[in-house]
């Protein structure tokens, strides 16, 4: 973990604690654990989890520090990307994982548990779904997601779920910034309004990287998000049918 520690505090300021690199470590270990027998991920090393599921989940400090999360969700979370490590970093927020594959579900309140993290809560649903109930929809200071689906789709997963005067942010690849271009209206349509690109360069790691920050500046329309399916078969356009 030395080396995580060391990235941690070169590239984003944070000085992890003792208590924190510990549960960090056993959250690697049951990952690796599980994904022997579950197929939870595709990184298998210890070195490349640290690297591209830690330390990459930690880039969010890098929009969030201002505003720091008080509720938090995160929409397609798989084995806990980015929320876990954003829970260990703020474990006074509240954080909510939306993962519609059970085992990954599963393994998310396995660690959970097993991490003893309190104000957790992991629903196995779509995130068509959540952002329709009343719980949830509007809730959130926070709403964020790591390669889930294009922009257009992804912010009709995550804006409805964001308050007015929140934000959500999507963690994204080389084509952020035509992903930005393209969503512009959909973000528009559904209350928000594009903030930031933040460029990420992760230690090791050539593939181009950022962070699409968004600020939540009006209510999403009732409509939003769509049915189960729709917003990925028929995603907002300008000048296209939307429903």
């Amino acid at each position: 973990m030395d080396t995580l520690f060391q990235d941690a505090k070169a590239m984003l300021g944070i000085q992890l604690t003792k208590h924190q690199l510990s549960v960090l470590s056993t959250y690697e270990n049951e990952l690796l654990e599980w994904n022997r027998r579950h197929n939870l991920t595709a990184l298998r090393e210890r070195k490349t989890i640290r690297t591209k599921h830690f330390l990459d989940s930690f880039t969010c400090l890098l929009a969030m520090r201002d505003f720091p999360p008080g509720r938090l969700i995160d929409i397609g979370t798989g084995a806990g990307f980015p929320g876990i490590p954003l829970k260990i970093l703020y474990p006074q927020c509240s954080l909510t994982l939306v993962e519609s594959v059970a085992k990954k579900a599963d393994f998310c309140r396995h660690i959970v548990n097993h991490l003893q993290l309190e104000a957790v809560e992991v629903l196995c649903e779509r995130a068509e779904e959540v952002g329709q109930e009343e719980r949830h929809r509007q809730q959130y200071d926070w709403a964020v997601a790591r390669a889930v689906a294009r922009l257009p789709v992804l912010m009709e997963y995550l804006l409805p779920l964001v308050r007015i005067g929140g934000k959500a942010l999507a963690q994204k690849g080389e084509d952020a910034l035509s992903e930005a271009h393209n969503a512009d209206h959909a973000i528009h349509i559904l209350g928000g309004r594009i903030k930031q690109l933040i460029p990420i360069s992760l230690p090791g790691v050539v593939d181009e990287r950022s962070l699409i920050l968004v600020d939540k500046v009006a209510a999403t329309p009732d409509r939003y998000p769509r049915r189960v399916g729709i917003p990925s078969k028929n995603p907002i356009h300008k000048g296209k049918n939307e429903t």
